[in-house]
This record gives C-alpha cells, structure tokens and sequence, in this order.
C-alpha cells in the first residue's frame, strides 16, 4: 500500500519512521497493538524467519520416512 492511500496522517508517520529509524507503536483500549517499524527492521525479521524455516525444512529431511507426492495432493484436495 502507499503511503498517500491510508488514512489521513498515517503518511507522515511513515515519513518519521524512515527517517529516525524509530520504531512507533500505536495501542487501542482493548489492548490490540500494531507497529510501523523501519524496512531494515523489517527485513531483518524476514531474514530471521527465513533462516527458521531453512532449519525447520533441513530437520524434517532428517526424519524417517516419506509421503509419496499423490498423497500429498490427494491430502491436499490437489
């Protein structure tokens, strides 16, 4: 989404966050939060999600066994 799509005033929120490399976190009375955070931020989550899931996929290649590719459609509704 650009920035100049969201709601009014949102835009030089992200405006202050890519400049001070700040993090901003909005909270509403039921407790729900959300963030804008910096794209380097960002990507630094994504590369540590990617890195999780490269473990996760090398530890499942360690266990016995496997699951013929129809089944996995066929499980899948494929």
């Amino acid at each position: 989404m650009r920035a100049q799509q969201a709601p009014p005033g949102l835009a030089g929120f992200v405006a202050d966050v890519a400049a001070s490399r700040e993090r901003i976190v909005f909270s509403l009375e039921d407790g729900t939060r959300a963030a804008l955070v910096p794209v380097e931020d960002l990507d630094a989550l994504e590369a540590m999600e990617d890195r999780e899931d490269i473990a996760d996929a090398a530890r499942a290649m360690t266990e016995p066994g496997s699951v013929p590719w129809e089944q996995v459609k066929a499980d899948l509704g494929l």
